[in-house]
C-alpha cells in the first residue's frame, strides 16, 4: 500500500489534532478538579465559620418558637391541626406499596414491587423531603395556610367488593362554621393509578372565588447507574387543550399554561409520575431545575395549577396520581396519551415511531416470551430484521460486484484523462449507462435501513423491560457493561471500557476491511481510509451506550458480514455479471431526463472552463 505526500500530511495533521485535543481536555479536567478542590475547601471553611455557637443555639430556639407561633396564627380556625406528630400509614396492592402521611394527608412515598434499585431495594418514587401535594385554604379573615403544613386525622382503611382499598384523612375546623376537608385515596388491585379526591364542606369559605391553587412538587431521584444519561432521557409531558406535548428538561426550565390541561407529568427514562385533574386544570405554570449530580436527583419540578370548583357550600374535586414504570403498554391502557411520552421516536426521529409500534415491538415481545432471555431475544430480532432486509443487501452487493467488474475500464479512463476530473466524470457516467450500472445502487438499500437502526436505537433506550436484565457479562442491558474499569477518566472514553463496545468495533472493522477489498480502488485518500477510521470513532461513541445497543450492533455486524460473504462468494456469479454488462452495451440506450440535465450541466461547465483557460492565455 503506497502513501502519497498529501496522505501522509493529512494523517499527520489528524494525529496532531487528536493529541492536541486530548492534551487540552486533560488540562481542562485538571483545572476543573483544582477548582472543585478550592470550592470544597471554601465550603468547609464557611461551614466551620457558620457552626452555631452556644449563644447562637439559643437564638435559633427563639426563632423556632416564633415560627411555631406564626404557623398557629396562620392556621386560624384550624389551629388544632397546626402542630402534631407525623404518623405514617401503608397501603399496598400487587404492584405498589404506598406510604401515606397525616401531615398534609398526602402520599409520602411509593415503592414499585416489580422494580429494584442496584442495591436490591425496591424503586422508590416521590420519597424525598422536596415532594409535596398541597393547596392553599382560607383559615380566617386575611389568613391562609397550605394544607401541607396541617396535620390530618387518618381514618381506618376499608376494602371494597372489587378489592379496592380506600384510606381517608380528615381535617376539621374548630370554629362554629364547621368547615372540614377530607382527602380520600383509592388504590385498586393491579393498578399503578391512585384515585385522589378532595371533599370540602364549606368550600365557599375555604377557597377564594372557587379557585383551588394546587402545588405539586416532585423530585425525580436517580434510578440508573449513569445519571448523566438518565438526565438526557428525562422529559416533562402534558396534555393541553387535548393535544400532547413534551419538553426535554435541558432545553428549557418552565412552561406556562393558559389553556385547560388534563395532566402534567415527568418521565425519567424508565419511570413516570403524573398528576391528573379529572375536570382539567384551568391554567397554571410548571417549572423545574436540574440539581447537581452529587444530590442524586435528576430533576426537581414544581407545578402550580389552578382548578375551578363549582360554587357550592360542599364540593368534591377529583384527581388521579400515577407512580409507576414508563411502560408503553401500561401507559396506553389508561387512554390519556401517557404513552406518547415514551420515546419510541420523537422530534426529528418521529418518523420511526410507527416502525417501533407496529413492527419491531410486537416481534420483540414475541421473542421475549419465546426465549425468556432479553439478550437472546435481541439476537433473534436482529437476525429477523437482517433476513427481512436481505434482498436490499443483495442488491447493494450486486451493485458493488458490477462496479468491481468495471474496475479495469475505470482505471483506463483515469490514465486517459489524468487530472481532468470533469471529463473523467462525464466518461464514467457514460460507461455506467452503457453497462447498465447504477453507481448509487449500493447506497440506496443502505439508506433504507437507516430508519430501522434509529427505531432500534430509540426502543432500546426506552424499553423498561431491559432494565436489570442480565446477559453474558452484562448485569443490566439498559446500561453500559463495565467489566474493565480504569480507576480514572480517559477523555471521550470515560472510566471504563465496554466489552460489547469492543465486539461492536471489531465486527465493524471486519466489515470495512472486507467491503474495501470488494470495491474499486479509491483515488481519494479520505474515502480510501475513512471506512477504517469510522470503527475507531465508534469505540468512543458506543462506550457509554446501553449494552443492549452494543450487543445488537455486534450481532447485526456479524450477520451482515456472513451474508456479505455468502452473497458475494456463492450467490453472485461474476461471469454472469460480465456477460450481462456486455449484453447491456449492445442494447440501444435511452437517456432519462435527469441524465440529460446532468450532461447539459457538465457540458456547460466544460465550455466555461475552456473559455476561462482561453481568457487566461
Amino acid at each position: 500500500m503506497k502513501f502519497d505526500r498529501n496522505t501522509v500530511i493529512g494523517f499527520t495533521v489528524l494525529a496532531l489534532l487528536f493529541i492536541g485535543y486530548f492534551a487540552v481536555t486533560n488540562k481542562q479536567q485538571a483545572e476543573y478538579r483544582k477548582q472543585q478542590a478550592i470550592q470544597k475547601a471554601y465550603d468547609d471553611s464557611v461551614a466551620l465559620a457558620n457552626r452555631p455557637k452556644q449563644d447562637t443555639i439559643a437564638l435559633q430556639k427563639d426563632s423556632l418558637q416564633n415560627d411555631s407561633l406564626q404557623k398557629v396564627a396562620s392556621a386560624g380556625s384550624f389551629q388544632n391541626a397546626a402542630n402534631g406528630e407525623e404518623k405514617l400509614v401503608q397501603v399496598e396492592n400487587n404492584l405498589v406499596k404506598i406510604t401515606f402521611t397525616n401531615k398534609g394527608g398526602q402520599v409520602k412515598s411509593v415503592e414499585l414491587k416489580n422494580y429494584k434499585e442496584h442495591d436490591s431495594s425496591l424503586v422508590k418514587l416521590a420519597g424525598t423531603d422536596f415532594d409535596q401535594l398541597a393547596y392553599t385554604i382560607n383559615t380566617s379573615q386575611n389568613k391562609t395556610v397550605s394544607t401541607g403544613e396541617l396535620f390530618f386525622t387518618a381514618r381506618e382503611i376499608t376494602t371494597g367488593a372489587d378489592g379496592a382499598k380506600v384510606i381517608s384523612f380528615q381535617l376539621n375546623s374548630s370554629d362554629s362554621n364547621a368547615t372540614s376537608i377530607i382527602h380520600k385515596y383509592t388504590i385498586r388491585p393491579d393498578d399503578y393509578m391512585i384515585d385522589f379526591s378532595v371533599e370540602m364542606n364549606g368550600m365557599d369559605q375555604l377557597l377564594t372565588q372557587g379557585i383551588m391553587n394546587l402545588s405539586w412538587k416532585y423530585a425525580a431521584s436517580q434510578q440508573e447507574s449513569d445519571i448523566t444519561f438518565e438526565k438526557r432521557n428525562t422529559q416533562i409531558g402534558y396534555v393541553k387543550d387535548g393535544d400532547f406535548d413534551y419538553h426535554t428538561i435541558s432545553r428549557r426550565s418552565s412552561k406556562d399554561f393558559d389553556e385547560s390541561v388534563s395532566w402534567v407529568g415527568i418521565r425519567q427514562r424508565f419511570f413516570f409520575s403524573a398528576l391528573v385533574a379529572k375536570n382539567n386544570f384551568s391554567s397554571g405554570r410548571m417549572q423545574w431545575t436540574i440539581p447537581p449530580d452529587s444530590t442524586k436527583e435528576v430533576v426537581q419540578s414544581t407545578a402550580n395549577m389552578k382548578v375551578m370548583v363549582d360554587a357550592a357550600s360542599s364540593a368534591a374535586v377529583n384527581f388521579e396520581l400515577y407512580y409507576g414504570p414508563s411502560d408503553y403498554k401500561v401507559l396506553k391502557s389508561y387512554n390519556m396519551k401517557f404513552e406518547k411520552l415514551v420515546n419510541l421516536g420523537q422530534g426529528i426521529y418521529a418518523f420511526v415511531r410507527p416502525i417501533n409500534r407496529y413492527v419491531i415491538m410486537p416481534i420483540f415481545s414475541f421473542f421475549q416470551r419465546l426465549t425468556g432471555s432479553m439478550g437472546i431475544a435481541i439476537a433473534l430480532l436482529t437476525l429477523f430484521i437482517r433476513l427481512l432486509t436481505s434482498p436490499l443487501i443483495y442488491k447493494s452487493y450486486l451493485s458493488g460486484a458490477k462496479m468491481k467488474a468495471l474496475r479495469p475500464e475505470i482505471a483506463k479512463l483515469k490514465d486517459k484523462f489524468g487530472e481532468d476530473r470533469q471529463a473523467m466524470s462525464m466518461e464514467q457516467m457514460k460507461l455506467f449507462r452503457e453497462a447498465g450500472v447504477n453507481p448509487l445502487g449500493g447506497c440506496i438499500p443502505a439508506l433504507l435501513q437507516i430508519p430501522i437502526f434509529f427505531a432500534l436505537f430509540t426502543l432500546f433506550n426506552s424499553d423498561v423491560a431491559l432494565r436489570g436484565a442480565p446477559f453474558l457479562w452484562s448485569t443490566d442491558l439498559s446500561a453500559f457493561d463495565d467489566p474493565i474499569r480504569f480507576g480514572f477518566n480517559i477523555p471521550l472514553l470515560g472510566g471504563h471500557l465496554s466489552l460489547f463496545n469492543i465486539t461492536a468495533v471489531i465486527t465493524s472493522f471486519l466489515i470495512s476491511f472486507y467491503s474495501m477489498s470488494m470495491t474499486p480502488d479509491q483515488s481519494n485518500p479520505v474515502m480510501k481510509y475513512l471506512p477504517y477510521i469510522f470503527p475507531i470513532f465508534l469505540l468512543f461513541f458506543f462506550n457509554t451506550l446501553p449494552s443492549a445497543l452494543t450487543w445488537y450492533y455486534t450481532v447485526s455486524n456479524t450477520i451482515t458480514l456472513v451474508l456479505q460473504i455468502i452473497i458475494q462468494r456463492y450467490i453472485i456469479d461474476h461471469d454472469k455479471i460480465l456477460a450481462k454488462i456486455a449484453e447491456n452495451r449492445k442494447k440501444p440506450k435511452t437517456k432519462s431526463k435527469w441524465q440529460e440535465r446532468l450532461e447539459q450541466m457538465q457540458d456547460q461547465q466544460k465550455k466555461m472552463k475552456e473559455m476561462q483557460n482561453r481568457n487566461k492565455r
